[in-house]
Formats: structure tokens, C-alpha cells, sequence
């Protein structure tokens, strides 16, 4: 008996370390930046302007501004959890052949951003991208994309905000919906510092929405954002599904190639 109540004792302390381990890494676990030197200097096909805004805590967020000769609008893309500018540059200006001009950021701590991280101020550094765009276009000429990570701070700005349309790939129902599937012997609910309540976002959007998920998606997976997609009302709903799709791939599947095209006509 004792032998097996010291044993018990160990397991309990291990588990104990776990969530403890947990809750402080939690940031390490969401967020995987990479830094740049301020004097980067970014190269991409497409025009571009860089740029810096401040926030209220002083903040600097640094961004790319791609523009199209006579643009249909502009596409605020915020993008997933790793790398930087350098790599999602690229990645967001994809839409430019779609005639639309593109915004993208980098988060705190991504890039050459700077300022500290909370659940709060990453979703005020999305709103003062939206002020940014809402002074040089109509609201009906702003579209929003976000993508994995991104996809709720792009659900947040669309609920307080009116957009033309709202584009989600590989969104999640929020943060403990996921996590629970990663990490289910846990209390990950009670642990999360970082909730991204996407599903409490889509309640009050009020916008057109258009949802990407694949089905072998092995971060979100499929089943997160199809719960998601049942708390629109159909009228306003358009789910893609990308058979065989997985977390960073959907872009090389022509179903994703031919509907965003279509999004975006």
C-alpha cells in the first residue's frame, strides 16, 4: 500500500508540474515569432509600402500596404501564428491578382513589431488596422481575411465593425476548443490565459462569411470550424470544404484556387 501511495504521489506531482509548466508556456505554445532587425528590408514582386503604427500603450506595429493599379478594394489579412513579414508578405499578396489592394501586420513580438502581448491588446492592434483602412476606403470596400490564428482577431473586427465580406481559413471555434483536442487530460479551459472566443465573435457579424477548412487539417482540426460555421445563418454563410486539405496547404488545391477567385471577382 505504501508503495503504491508513493507511486500515486508521484503521478499526482508529475501531473501537477504539467499544468503548471503549461499555464506559464502557455504564450510559447499560441505565439511563434520571429524577429527581424529594424533595418530588414523586405522584397517582394508586387508594389508595397511599409509601415509603422502606434498603439495607445506606444507599441510599434509594422505592416505592408500592397496596392493594385484601380483597385476593386482592400483585403485586411491577418495571418497565422509563425514567421514574420517576410513570409506572409508573400503569402498576402497572392490577392492582388484579384485587383484588390492588401494590408497585412505583424503582431507584438513578430517581426519588427514591438510592445507586450495580451488577449486585449492584440485585438485593439486589429481594430487600428481597420481605423487605418476605414480613413482611405468606404467600408464596403474593406474585406477581411484571417488565417488560422488570425481568424479570430479577423471575427473580432468584423462583429464591431460593418466590412464588405469576412474570409476565415482554418478558423476555430475558439482556443479551448482546440486545445482540449491537443491536450484533453487537462483543464485547458481554466488554464488559458488566451481565450479567442471566435464563436462568441460570429454572433454579431453581420457581413457576408466565407469559410476555407480542409479535411486532414492536423492543427485545427475540420471539426472546429464546422462548429463554427453552424452559428451562421446559412443565408450568409458560404463553407468550403477542401477534401484532403490540410493546415497550410489549401491554396495548392484548385477548389481553394477557383472559389477564392470567385470570392473576389
Amino acid at each position: 500500500m505504501r508503495t503504491f501511495l508513493k507511486g500515486l504521489l508521484i503521478v499526482f506531482s508529475g501531473y501537477i508540474i504539467i499544468i503548471f509548466g503549461m499555464y506559464l508556456l502557455q504564450e510559447k505554445l499560441i505565439f511563434l515569432p520571429t524577429e527581424l532587425p529594424h533595418e530588414h528590408t523586405y522584397t517582394f514582386e508586387q508594389p508595397f509600402t511599409e509601415f509603422f503604427l502606434e498603439a495607445e500603450d506606444g507599441a510599434r506595429l509594422n505592416a505592408l500596404h500592397f496596392e493594385v493599379e484601380n483597385s476593386k478594394g482592400v483585403i485586411l489579412y491577418f495571418h497565422g501564428n509563425a514567421g514574420n513579414l517576410d513570409r506572409w508578405g508573400e503569402i498576402a499578396s497572392f490577392f492582388t491578382q484579384f485587383d484588390y489592394d492588401v494590408v497585412v501586420m505583424d503582431y507584438r513580438t513578430y517581426g519588427k513589431s514591438s510592445g507586450k502581448l495580451s488577449e486585449k491588446s492584440l485585438y485593439n492592434d486589429a481594430q487600428l488596422f481597420y481605423n487605418y483602412l476605414s480613413k482611405r476606403y468606404s467600408e464596403d470596400k474593406i474585406s477581411v481575411y484571417g488565417r488560422s490564428l488570425g481568424t479570430t482577431f479577423a471575427a473580432y473586427v468584423a462583429s464591431v465593425n460593418q466590412p464588405k465580406k469576412l474570409i476565415l481559413e482554418t478558423p476555430f471555434y475558439n482556443m479551448a476548443d482546440v486545445a482540449k483536442k491537443r491536450f484533453p487530460f487537462l483543464p485547458v479551459k481554466q488554464l488559458l490565459k488566451y481565450q479567442f472566443l471566435t464563436n462568441t465573435f460570429i454572433d454579431n457579424i453581420n457581413c457576408s462569411i466565407v469559410i476555407f477548412h480542409g479535411t486532414d487539417d492536423s492543427i485545427v482540426p475540420y471539426a472546429s470550424g464546422k462548429k463554427l460555421s453552424e452559428k451562421v445563418l446559412k443565408e450568409n454563410l458560404n463553407f468550403i470544404t477542401i477534401s484532403e486539405g490540410n493546415h497550410n496547404n489549401l491554396i495548392d488545391f484548385e477548389e481553394y484556387r477557383k472559389a477564392i477567385a470567385k470570392v473576389f471577382q
